[in-house]
């Protein structure tokens, strides 16, 4: 895969400081690997979350007006994106449940009915987080524009999943970018 500098830089800032190869490892899909990926250990750093913005932006559907997606995985990633976009962009998460207290609802920040997502991830194993958010936001009238990812381990089956409910992914990166293999 032919790489920009700043996926070239996100793959040193995963390798060096959230991959690990020692596993085996239980991913929240409940599948077990021999690696595993804590993308947080980039997307929460000051650097690293710059490099991942400065990657999102580049794929950035032009016609978003907010990004994000299932809190926490996407919080870091949506809140660096808007900060760095060089034009109006607003963040916000889906929670896993609805509230019942102050507002309620399972959409948080400034977004409302009407506006145009880019729902986004660190990574992806089977696609349903993404899936859930895109239901989520489908449900509250928000149109569902785009979806990103930075490391896709799924093997193409997040990409169908999200397709078949109208959105399409953008892979940054899969488990061979990083040197690792499923």
């Amino acid at each position: 895969m032919n790489r920009t500098p700043n996926q070239s830089e996100l793959v040193a800032h995963l390798q060096a400081n959230g991959l690990y190869t020692e596993g085996p490892y239980r991913l929240s899909s409940g599948l077990e690997s021999d690696w595993y990926l804590d993308g947080r250990q980039t997307t929460f750093d000051g650097a690293g979350a710059r490099i991942v913005a400065a990657c999102v932006l580049e794929v950035l559907n032009e016609d978003a007006d907010v990004i994000g997606g299932m809190t926490m995985g996407a919080d870091p990633i949506a809140v660096a994106t808007a900060v760095l976009a060089d034009r109006p962009l607003r963040a916000f998460s889906v929670r896993k449940e609805a509230k019942g207290h102050g507002t309620g609802g399972r959409l948080v920040g400034p977004i409302v009915a009407g506006d145009r997502a880019v729902v986004v991830e660190d990574t992806v194993t089977t696609g349903t987080a993404m899936a859930d958010a895109i239901v989520a936001l489908q449900e509250e009238g928000v149109e569902v524009v785009q979806a990103i990812v930075l490391v896709d381990r799924s093997d193409g089956a997040a990409a169908r999943l999200l397709s078949a409910r109208g959105v399409p992914l953008v892979v940054l990166l899969t488990p061979a970018d990083l040197g690792v293999t499923e």
